[in-house]
């Protein structure tokens, strides 16, 4: 069984066990939390689509760290104006171990 969940504008595909890097979530590590957000339910010969969710269901998953990404480089240019700029930022990302599907 699986799930496609919305999570900080991203949408994701949930399956029991699973890990989940998604944005960084107000949570504390190894807190329960649950996401209602579920746009569909797949279930081998079923599915389930929500317009836009899926009534009554919802994922539960456990906060298993936060930490931050690699580092993404930019670099910026442009042709004949002597600009060269590089920039870079390391995105914070949380953890999350998928425990249940509820539909």
């Amino acid at each position: 069984m699986y799930a496609i969940i919305r999570c900080g504008g991203r949408q994701y595909r949930a399956e029991v066990g699973a890990m989940l890097d998604v944005d960084k979530l107000p949570y504390e590590v190894n807190q329960q939390i649950n996401l209602e957000d579920v746009l569909l339910i797949g279930d081998g010969d079923s599915t389930v689509i929500g317009q836009p969710k899926v009534e009554g269901a919802a994922v539960k998953a456990t906060v298993i760290e936060q930490f931050r990404g690699k580092k993404i480089m930019v670099f910026h240019y442009r042709q004949r104006n002597n600009l060269r700029r590089w920039t870079g930022s390391r995105p914070y990302y949380t953890r999350l171990r998928i425990d249940e599907i509820v539909k």
